[in-house]
């Protein structure tokens, strides 16, 4: 079914009745629960917030949300699923009542056929604009009494089996296999942000930071980015100019969000201009940062700028007032004399008040700093809140902390990359580059978390292409196992498409990572909502690499 009005088609169902609240741990997800949760407060909805890791949380909190009030005349008949649950079968994995409904809001791709087309208990919210690519009904479902009779008329008759039917049941898996695999390659694997079906609801931040993190995590591609913030450029307006007609004008404390092209440096307003620069992917590729030539070529750029070294290595805002008005033009007018001309982006900023400034992408790294902390002994669940907290316009302490975070993060990236590229750990496999993070590596459990390896996976794979000569690599994807359990001897491993600016994002590693488990017998777990990110024994990687150069090949 598809949804256009949010407040129609699924508040109609669920404003009198208790809802299950699924949620996936992802930055994307938590801005449309924060959405969600403004609306059921404003329209009294009783829901229940759970934080979903994976298929076996998901699998687990469903039991026991159904089993707690299976006998209950206020039960839970309503489950919405944020970015989880469209890419499998949702009724054959969880065997749920048929009185059980689903809302289904994902940006993971491809969506199971059987979702598409069982309108009865799931509904896809998604908005009427987007093609799923989904071939009609009658292409992919067959009637049994057609196709029985057709067995019948074509004379095999012989031994009175049932080979026809056979016949028929194996045509019809391997046409829905090829027609999966299709889908997965032609599909973009995350091709809109959550947040877009509910963008007439509510304040636009969370949307804002929603597609900052579909860009920040390279999930699409710069040129869809650009053309979601133009759309959410118009909102922000109308809701800017909506406060300034108010007979009551705001408070200068009051959040205030404006569209602006800022820097491509990444947290520089809480850090020091040279650390910004030294670990922002787009400038330390650029100069490649990991050389000598590279550290070279920064001071060069440093002094072209004319900045003092002693303003340039000290906090942001610490520095001089006058240096600060220009500092952007300053940048980006040297930037331009180092083949950097894309150093600007488009992007919203919030403010709160004179101290408080935020491009969307600072909170985008806070938030998954918190919700990846491996620093303190605490659950997911924990993390997962402390992570939607610091969304939260009160709760400006909490942000500041995932800043913190953020930053040792992207130090520990930009050293992990350093480390890769100049003791060549990037291996050429054939269709792909592979690389494995080994024990012992500094900062290595940090990247046993999909958002954490993702980001060092975009950065790894952009420093190699610009560190190489072989024009080859440059179209090549990138796997990449980092430890995950040394005790279980797994790791984690993940598949990401070629670094290309233009490129579309299509990731066809989920449905090939599926095929090679199951023709080697490797012990993998895919438990993850992103298909790209599985789990692996290490005993097993050989031969499950193996397996990935011939099927790709």
């Amino acid at each position: 079914m598809f949804v256009t009005d949010i407040r129609k088609e699924f508040y109609e169902v669920v404003v009198n009745q208790r809802v299950a609240l699924f949620v996936s741990p992802d930055i994307d997800a938590l801005c449309a629960c924060k959405v969600l949760q403004a609306l059921f407060h404003c329209d009294q909805v009783q829901y229940t917030l759970v934080p979903v890791a994976g298929w076996q949380d998901l699998g687990t909190a469903f039991m026991e949300h159904k089993d707690l009030y299976i006998n209950c005349i206020d039960c839970y008949l309503y489950f919405v699923l944020i970015n989880c649950g469209a890419n499998v079968d949702l009724l054959e994995t969880l065997q749920p009542e048929e009185d059980s409904v689903f809302f289904i809001c994902d940006t993971h791709r491809p969506v199971d056929v059987v979702n598409v087309y069982n309108d009865t208990q799931i509904k896809l919210l998604i908005k009427q604009d987007d093609d799923l690519g989904v071939p009609s009904y009658d292409d992919i479902f067959r009637d049994d009494e057609e196709d029985e009779e057709a067995g019948d008329d074509s004379g095999n008759e012989s031994d009175g089996s049932a080979e026809p039917s056979g016949k028929r049941r194996r045509y019809d898996e391997a046409r829905f296999i090829i027609m999966s695999y299709l889908l997965e390659v032609a599909g973009l694997f995350l091709f809109r942000s959550s947040n877009a079906v509910f963008l007439n609801q509510g304040s636009v931040d969370p949307y804002v930071i929603g597609v900052t993190d579909q860009w920040v995590h390279d999930k699409i591609p710069h040129m869809k980015y650009v053309t979601d913030i133009a759309t959410l450029q118009r909102h922000v307006s109308r809701h800017n100019h909506r406060n300034e007609d108010e007979e009551n004008s705001l408070s200068i404390d009051c959040m205030r969000i404006t569209f602006e092209y800022d820097l491509r440096l990444v947290l520089y307003q809480h850090w020091s201009l040279y650390e910004s620069i030294c670990n922002s992917c787009y400038t330390s590729c650029s100069f490649k940062l990991w050389s000598i030539n590279g550290q070279k070529k920064l001071q060069e750029f440093l002094a072209d700028m004319g900045l003092p070294l002693k303003q340039v290595r000290q906090k942001f805002n610490s520095m001089d007032m006058t240096i600060k008005e220009n500092l952007r033009e300053v940048i980006e007018e040297s930037a331009n004399k180092f083949s950097m001309k894309d150093i600007r982006v488009q992007t919203f900023a919030v403010h709160f008040g004179f101290k408080n400034r935020f491009l969307a992408s600072d909170v985008v790294h806070a938030a998954a700093a918190l919700l990846e902390n491996v620093e303190r002994d605490e659950t997911p669940t924990d993390n997962f809140i402390k992570a939607l907290d610091c969304l939260s316009r009160s709760n400006l302490e909490r942000l500041h902390l995932g800043i913190a975070l953020a930053k040792k993060k992207l130090k520990a990236i930009q050293q992990t990359v350093a480390s890769c590229i100049c003791t060549n750990l990037i291996l050429s496999q054939g269709p792909f580059l592979y690389c494995h993070l080994l024990e012992g590596t500094p900062d290595v459990k940090l990247f046993s978390k999909p958002l954490a390896l993702t980001l060092l996976c975009k950065y790894l794979l952009k420093a190699f292409v610009c560190s190489t000569r072989n024009k080859r690599c440059k179209i090549l994807p990138l796997i990449m196992a980092a430890p995950l359990d040394v005790e279980k001897g797994t790791v984690i491993v993940l598949g990401i498409p070629p670094e290309s600016e233009t490129s579309d994002k299509k990731n066809f590693f989920g449905r090939a990572f599926e095929k090679a488990a199951e023709s080697t017998s490797s012990r993998t777990l895919h438990d993850h909502f992103d298909t790209s990110v599985i789990e692996l024994k290490m005993e097993d990687r050989g031969k499950f690499l193996d397996a990935l150069i011939a099927l790709l090949s």
